[in-house]
């Protein structure tokens, strides 16, 4: 872990610890809170690090053997192990196997369910503010068990790629039921939007049209059944729990970890000969060639977290700030794209970069459907003019797209 505990623990998500770098401001009634500068920064800056309120590893990830510490996502894997199992080459050893941070040696496992920890730290933190709740002792292989039952039921609706996650809801459920001042949770938790619909442009998240009745009743059934406290009784009605699941999947980042990519950094900071930088960087090559056989794309321990700064940035198709995890862990770092001057608000981008590259029309489809507004930055501003057309639309004029699929898998696997 490359933060150190003591900081880890420390940096709470609580606006007040930031003050004297950022502040949240209320716009108006469009675009509601944004998150503004009190200060400037140079590109490549560090504007602030953030502890999630709750986070999880999505659940095909953790099935699949993507080892992660339960409380903070940190990969439990050394970088050597990681590397095997992605290139699907058990004898391999890698060149400077010293520069691997993770420590096997501190690593905790509940005593009660055996889910893993990476410290000692990280289990009594979760123990403390959610895992009592969620903990299910030696029921947690039972099929039957209605926190499993639940599980299933939602890898069955939301298959990889995965962007949220069933659990950062029980999480936070568990949360509350196990904090002593409740309010002040339920007060952290209601900073997030949690709408299901944009009235005004007429807009319904995705997943909470009319095809998707079904299989949300099913997961409100099985959430209700098995985490159900008359204290918190607003989200288990049936529109409690649609805000609820629509506040998870606005508001959830994305988090990434790995332990191979920590000693791939490493290793490029290293002070080596050319002869000795050559061998390395080109076994490296050869490294990410036999993973790319073997895995693909699915490199990381992927989650999401609930992050009260970060969810007050609004989004613009030209961010001048972007998310990072270079602490193999849930430390959410905002970095400073271009040089930001006092007073300016910070935007980051809902969307990925191959998202960022489509057409306007292609970027506020998605924006529309997952974010619930309708964009209008600078470049969807300078692009007004632009037809109304998708990126595959525009491929297919070309000959070269293929029109977007509308089945359930795909929807599903969009949040």
């Amino acid at each position: 872990m490359a933060a150190p505990i003591g900081d880890m623990f420390s940096l709470c998500a609580d606006p007040a610890k930031t003050s004297h770098s950022v502040e949240v401001r209320f716009i108006d009634n469009t675009k509601g809170k944004g998150l503004f500068t009190k200060r400037a920064f140079k590109k490549g800056d560090t504007i602030f690090i953030e502890r999630p309120l709750v986070s999880a590893q999505f659940l095909w990830n953790a099935l699949y053997k993507y080892r992660a510490c339960e409380y903070c996502l940190s990969a439990l894997e050394t970088a050597e192990e990681n590397a095997r199992r992605l290139s699907g080459l058990p004898a391999l050893s890698l060149l400077h196997p010293e520069l691997c941070k993770v420590r096997p040696d501190r690593h905790q496992a509940c005593p009660q369910c055996q889910v893993m920890y990476c410290s000692t730290e990280c289990r009594q933190a979760a123990w403390e503010q959610y895992h009592k709740a969620l903990c299910l002792g030696p029921s947690h292989n039972e099929p039957e068990h209605p926190i499993n039952k639940l599980q299933v039921a939602w890898r069955t609706m939301h298959y990889p790629p995965e962007t949220s996650s069933i659990m950062l809801m029980a999480k936070m459920v568990a949360t509350v039921k196990q904090a002593q001042d409740k309010k002040h949770w339920q007060r952290l938790f209601s900073n997030f939007c949690s709408r299901t619909a944009n009235e005004e442009e007429e807009i319904v998240h995705k997943l909470l049209g009319e095809k998707f009745q079904g299989q949300l009743a099913l997961l409100h059934n099985l959430f209700t059944t098995a985490f159900h406290d008359d204290r918190l009784s607003q989200w288990f009605t049936p529109e409690g729990f649609r805000s609820l699941f629509s506040l998870v999947g606005t508001n959830g980042q994305g988090i990434g970890t790995s332990s191979l990519s920590q000693w791939v950094h490493a290793c490029d900071a290293l002070e080596l000969s050319s002869q000795q930088r050559e061998q390395l960087d080109a076994f490296i090559d050869q490294l990410y060639k036999d993973i790319d056989k073997e895995t693909g794309d699915f490199l990381n321990c992927e989650g999401s977290g609930l992050f009260l700064l970060q969810s007050s940035c609004n989004h613009s198709c030209v961010p001048n700030a972007e998310a990072s995890f270079p602490d193999n862990n849930f430390l959410l770092h905002l970095n400073a794209l271009s040089d930001i001057s006092p007073g300016e608000e910070i935007c980051i981008s809902y969307l990925d970069c191959c998202q960022r590259d489509r057409s306007r029309h292609s970027r506020h489809k998605i924006l529309r459907e997952n974010y619930l507004f309708i964009c209008s930055c600078q470049k969807c501003m300078s692009q007004a003019d632009d037809a109304d057309m998708t990126s595959e639309d525009e491929e297919e004029v070309d000959g070269e797209g293929e029109t977007e699929g509308d089945d359930l898998e795909d929807e599903m696997t969009d949040v």
